[in-house]
């Protein structure tokens, strides 16, 4: 066999035995490791900060958004009460009147009828006012059925008119519903 090649008996050289051995070589390895673990930490102790700091941001996100839905529900009824205080004060007014005259406090109470449901439609209150149409169990109540020339489960009268909020029922309308035939 020729000198290159491994005999049986030679043991294969380690490559630390193989490569020659230069401590210059070592040495400037050596400060690129550090300079890589010096940019490393610093690069987790950047994405720490930023890490506590979107915690502070989102904290400070969520703090607001309370605060933010308090105040709606507070400012809310207060725009509900604000809407309320013309009505008080011909209520008053009404109150106050001593002249007897039947015609005046009539007139009186149908302004003050009207701006209550002004109120209540600013506050997105509406009637619902189901007298001919097909009973709807999610808007009205039945209190009795009675027989009638209309088609059957058919709002013949209304007792008490419901209310919705928004799109919501607040009150449902009282009806009589008619019988099948």
């Amino acid at each position: 066999m020729t000198e290159q090649q491994n005999t049986p008996d030679q043991p294969i050289p380690s490559q630390a035995e193989a490569a020659p051995t230069d401590a210059a070589g070592a040495n400037d390895a050596l400060p690129s490791v550090e300079a890589q673990l010096q940019a490393a930490q610093a690069e987790a102790a950047t994405l720490r900060d930023e890490a506590l700091r979107a915690r502070a941001e989102m904290e400070n996100i969520r703090r607001r958004a309370e605060e933010e839905v308090s105040k709606a529900r507070k400012f809310a009824v207060e725009s509900f009460a604000e809407n309320l205080l013309p009505v008080i004060d011909s209520l008053e007014a009404a109150a106050a009147d001593k002249s007897g005259d039947v015609a005046k406090l009539q007139e009186g109470v149908a302004l003050t009828l009207r701006q209550l449901v002004s109120a209540l439609e600013r506050s997105k209150v509406s009637v619902i006012d189901p007298a001919g149409a097909k009973f709807d169990p999610h808007q009205h109540q039945a209190i009795s059925m009675v027989p009638a020339e209309q088609e059957p489960n058919t709002v013949v009268a209304v007792l008490q008119k419901g209310y919705l909020i928004a799109d919501r029922v607040l009150r449902p309308a009282l009806v009589t519903v008619a019988a099948g035939k």
